[in-house]
């Protein structure tokens, strides 16, 4: 049996390796406290729930079209008029079975052996992995923490080359939490225009979860206008709605892009589960305290793991202005990301993610979920500066 060689450039994701190997140290009675999994710790919102319910037993259990009932995508739409004041179709939407299918789903349309395609690093692996997948050339750009792990506009445009076909940005991002400030969206999409052959993915899945309020955020779906025949927006309820295990995301795409990403659809997934359709309309369309609630309290969560992170002997923490992750800074503790991580798990019962499982430009670095509670968070960090305290780097 030969399996094609594509198949072996194919990554992971970190966070679930770790999840499984902290389950397995808890299933032999040890004490593990999870920051590694990145998933909101709230239950999806009751209403949503109960609409899930209702469609079941109104009878929607069959197909729906590939791209979506129709309701979800003018619920969208609808969002997108409320959110940004831009007007789109419903023919410009994609429901998908989560975030990570529009994602893969715009690295294949433009990905292939001689294209590059441009991803952030540190940034969510599977881009990486994907645009491997692919054969395109990996053309990764580095988030420093002395810009706040966001990037520059005049950066990205003097990386771009004739071989870029494809630009994935991501704000808030995963793993640091960076958020592009409004002037560097702004320039980098007037200076797209000296690019017309490069399309622009923005990963926005963490849109609703600006800590800070609206603060200095900005989407790019305002700059529809100027990229219109370019620009991919991905978005979804999994973060915003604490619908993880839903697997419910949407795409907007440019009227010719969606009918392809429509076909891939019907090759792969057929359609997203008909329930979860409906229970993604009450999520849109209904109260949205719940949203709010959630993001206060990782706002306040935010604050209580920077500030103790901040106290430890060893590391250092910038205010991550999105999401809900930390990206410490512990490379004067004279440990590697991977022995920290590794460490952590086995010696101080804490899961978290080496900044390497994201890019090398990760090394140096640890990523903290902080979607725990507050008590779980403190006792982390005293597990970690206990840690440090009675712990040197082994040779």
């Amino acid at each position: 049996m030969q399996i094609a060689e594509r198949m072996s450039r194919l990554g992971s994701e970190s966070a679930f390796e770790v999840l499984a190997r902290a389950k397995a140290l808890e299933a032999q009675g040890k004490s593990v406290i999870n920051l590694g999994i990145g998933q909101p710790d709230f239950p999806t919102p009751p209403h949503v729930v109960e609409a899930g319910i209702k469609a079941l037993r109104d009878g929607h259990h069959g197909y729906t079209p590939a791209n979506g009932i129709l309701p979800l995508r003018e619920a969208v739409c609808a969002e997108i008029a409320r959110r940004y004041k831009k007007t789109v179709s419903p023919e410009q939407i994609v429901i998908v079975p989560g975030g990570k299918v529009t994602m893969a789903t715009a690295i294949m349309m433009f990905g292939e052996p001689g294209a590059e395609i441009m991803y952030p690093d540190p940034g969510f692996p599977i881009y990486e992995s994907l645009v491997n997948f692919t054969g395109a050339r990996l053309a990764g750009y580095p988030l420093l923490e002395k810009n706040g792990f966001a990037f520059r506009a005049d950066d990205l445009l003097s990386r771009i080359t004739p071989q870029t076909r494809l630009l994935i940005v991501n704000s808030p991002a995963n793993p640091t939490g960076g958020v592009a400030p409004a002037a560097e969206v702004k320039k980098l999409v007037e200076g797209l225009q000296r690019f017309p052959h490069v399309a622009i993915m923005a990963d926005e899945i963490y849109s609703r979860l600006v800590l800070d309020g609206a603060g200095d955020y900005a989407s790019f779906i305002p700059y529809l206008d100027q990229l219109q025949d370019r620009l991919i927006i991905l978005e979804g309820w999994s973060k915003t709605y604490a619908m993880t295990g839903w697997r419910l995301g949407w795409g907007l795409w440019p009227q010719n892009l969606a009918e392809l990403a429509t076909k891939l659809a019907i090759n792969t997934h057929s359609c997203v589960n008909a329930a979860t359709q409906y229970a993604g309309i009450a999520a849109l369309e209904g109260p949205q305290d719940a949203v709010e609630n959630m993001r206060q309290a990782f706002r306040r969560r935010r604050d209580l793991c920077v500030a103790g992170l901040n106290k430890i002997e060893g590391i250092s923490c910038i205010k991550p202005e999105g999401a809900f992750y930390a990206f410490p800074n512990i490379t004067r503790t004279g440990l590697t990301a991977r022995q920290m991580q590794d460490r952590l798990l086995e010696e101080a019962g804490v899961a978290t993610i080496a900044g390497t499982s994201f890019g090398r430009h990760g090394e140096g670095y640890l990523r903290l979920s902080f979607a725990a509670s507050d008590e779980a968070i403190a006792e982390a960090l005293e597990r970690i500066k206990a840690f440090l305290a009675g712990n040197r780097p082994k040779q």
